[in-house]
């Protein structure tokens, strides 16, 4: 499947809708799961007292996870905090995570921070050509090659790429990924991963780390925008598909890591 073909896909009356979740993750060297309660994050301030859990919260020493009816969803694990959401056609005021990060740092001012990582997730679904997916990595990323034709099964690829922008790091994952309905058959697509990554320096910056991370944070909204025509312009070659669409409120891609 050629760039031009999986463009028309998109831009076809029926209209494949993308599917987003973005990611913050805030690195420190002392940060334990044990101190993300749903307590202490509604006490503090980090979190609004009217949100309300989607299901029971994990909490114990290696780990914690609180999801929420409105798309939130913060995991811990020591040395980090992620922060997600799932975007179901919000605008960019509408979106919370930056504001739950943002906050967090403020409450915490003392903590070892080491960097800030933001990772969108755009999630491209085929549902009438589940073929498509593999070939437009295999055949348009990739091109030919003598090492398509080992085994009995078409090769499945995934392509990691990694950029230098002036304010960070970025990396793009391609790969083929499954969508797991409630009821039906999994729908088969094509999942673009970015990470746009931030570490503190303390050598070359005279800024305290809080500063620094609070920095960091401010660039979220250019990365999610970035990123958007990174995906539709570069590899789909397409301007007008809906970048805006959630089926669910829980996490999308509960098996990425980030």
């Amino acid at each position: 499947m050629t760039t031009p073909e999986v463009a028309s896909t998109v831009n076809s009356d029926r209209k494949i809708q993308f599917i987003e979740e973005i990611s913050l993750i805030i690195a420190a060297q002392d940060l334990t799961p044990t101190m993300m309660s749903q307590d202490f994050l509604k006490f503090s301030g980090i979190i609004p007292q009217e949100w309300e859990l989607a299901q029971q919260p994990v909490l114990n020493p290696n780990f914690a996870q609180l999801n929420f009816t409105n798309g939130v969803g913060i995991n811990a694990q020591p040395r980090s905090i992620t922060i997600n959401e799932s975007l179901s056609n919000k605008t960019m005021d509408a979106i919370s995570i930056h504001e739950v990060a943002r906050k967090y740092i403020e409450k915490l001012p003392h903590a070892e921070y080491l960097g800030l990582s933001f990772s969108p997730k755009i999630l491209l679904p085929f549902p009438d050509n589940p073929q498509a997916v593999r070939q437009y990595i295999t055949d348009t990323l990739l091109g030919s090659g003598s090492w398509k034709r080992i085994g009995q099964t078409p090769v499945q690829a995934g392509i990691n790429l990694m950029y230098y922008l002036e304010r960070c790091q970025m990396t793009v994952s391609i790969s083929e990924a499954k969508l797991q309905k409630p009821q039906g058959a999994p729908i088969v697509a094509v999942l673009f991963a970015g990470n746009f990554n931030y570490n503190i320096n303390l050598g070359q910056s005279e800024k305290p780390k809080m500063a620094q991370m609070s920095e960091f944070l401010d660039n979220w909204q250019t990365d999610l925008e970035e990123f958007r025509s990174i995906v539709n312009q570069k590899f789909l070659d397409s301007t007008n598909s809906d970048s805006s669409q959630s089926v669910t409120g829980t996490s999308l891609f509960p098996g990425q890591t980030l």
